[in-house]
């Protein structure tokens, strides 16, 4: 792989204004001028129009709309190992708080929040996971994954690549180990003294979703004597923790067997005295039998995968999230909590609110907002489009 060249651009008056506030993407159709042309990975120094001093660098990718991802706004920037090095050491002094409350897996680096667009590293324990989402990282990943494990700790790093990714032709592969020594993917892990194991080569994403920790722990903190239904359970995130925290009974339904073996096995590895029951099956259609059987729960967590990963699939979206909010209102003892989820970027916790709103007084259910929660401190927001996760919880009845 060759060494990365430097290419000097200049953009539309739109386009420089938004770099100037801060924004990681350049589109291809805001580049003005460019001094030659550019290989994936090469690095983009932007330069004011009138003024012709740096603004910005970032990463050129010419196969891509977004043409050029900032990883350094403000000025000029040598991009060198101190460079990284500087960028993941302030990516985890931002995450040690997580640290000290026996929690040992954490987003370390978000993508563009961190100043990485199109890169995602979450660590497990002693193991790092890199995910790839553009090929501007390639150059690039044997210095990042060297000082990840400089700065954590970590004894092995697994790399992942998106679809997109698997398919581009370079020295990498899905499931490579870039860093040290991986004896077993399968690892063990904690978040508050709660233990979870996920497979980093084969599970999904880079392993667990790591975003919904706090929100897991809040649950367990409520869960003492509860009947709990978690809903889209993956492997047991919610259930796990209420466990622990001592919930009578807990039921995990999920559409794939195999998450919901992971959710048993994660329960075997803490120690609880409540009864944890599997429903392997759609939603939907299971939320709508659970109502015919009078099914009741002390909480209900409805946590979906996104419904809405383009604009022409928000109107569906919304019916979907309104439909759950009234299946998971009618399956709650009174004063019960539901808490409803949303991973949509393309849904605003505004619009995700008024969804709710709308169904609960056309259906007459009584209900009240007793908090409203977004990202936990590894998952920081620095743009708009970053934010993607919500969770609204509702005291019902």
């Amino acid at each position: 792989m060759s060494e990365p060249k430097r290419l000097a651009v200049k953009l539309q008056p739109v386009a420089e204004r938004k770099v100037i506030q801060g924004h990681p993407w350049v589109f291809s159709d805001s580049i003005l001028k460019i001094s030659s042309g550019g290989n994936c990975g090469d690095v983009a120094i932007i330069f004011k129009q009138r003024t012709n001093k740096a603004m910005a660098v970032g990463l050129y990718d010419p196969d891509a709309p977004i043409r050029i991802k900032i990883i350094h706004h403000n000025g000029a920037q040598n991009i060198n190992t101190d460079f990284w090095h500087m960028k993941i050491s302030n990516a985890l002094t931002l995450r040690r708080p997580l640290l000290e409350n026996k929690t040992n897996a954490y987003r370390l680096i978000f993508g563009e929040n961190d100043g990485f667009p199109g890169l995602i590293v979450d660590i497990y324990n002693v193991v790092g996971v890199i995910k790839v989402y553009s090929g501007v990282w390639f150059p690039y990943l044997k210095i990042i994954a060297r000082l990840i494990a400089e700065i954590t700790g970590v004894t092995a790093i697994v790399l992942r690549l998106s679809r997109i990714m698997q398919k581009v032709t370079n020295d990498f592969k899905e499931g490579d180990i870039i860093y040290g020594h991986l004896e077993d993917p399968e690892v063990v892990f904690q978040e508050y003294g709660v233990h979870f194991q996920t497979n980093v080569i084969y599970g999904h994403k880079t392993g667990f979703f790591l975003d919904h920790r706090e929100n897991r722990h809040r649950i367990g903190q409520m869960a003492s004597g509860k009947t709990i239904l978690d809903v889209f359970s993956y492997a047991g995130g919610f259930s796990i923790h209420a466990l622990v925290g001592g919930a009578k009974e807990v039921t995990s339904l999920d559409v794939s067997p195999q998450a919901l073996d992971l959710a048993q096995k994660n329960a075997a590895l803490n120690e609880h005295s409540g009864k944890h029951t599997i429903i392997i099956g759609d939603a939907f259609e299971h939320l709508k039998k659970l109502v015919q059987q009078g099914q009741l729960y002390d909480i209900v967590i409805i946590d979906p995968p996104s419904f809405a990963k383009d604009k022409s699939e928000i109107y569906g979206a919304k019916k979907k999230y309104g439909e759950l909010a009234i299946l998971g209102a009618k399956l709650i003892k009174k004063n019960g909590i539901l808490l409803l989820a949303s991973c949509s970027s393309r849904i605003s916790r505004q619009d995700l609110m008024a969804v709710h709103h709308e169904v609960f007084n056309r259906m007459k259910i009584k209900y009240k907002i007793i908090d409203v929660t977004e990202h936990d401190i590894d998952h920081p927001i620095k743009f708009p489009e970053g934010a993607y996760l919500k969770s609204i919880y509702y005291c019902i009845g």
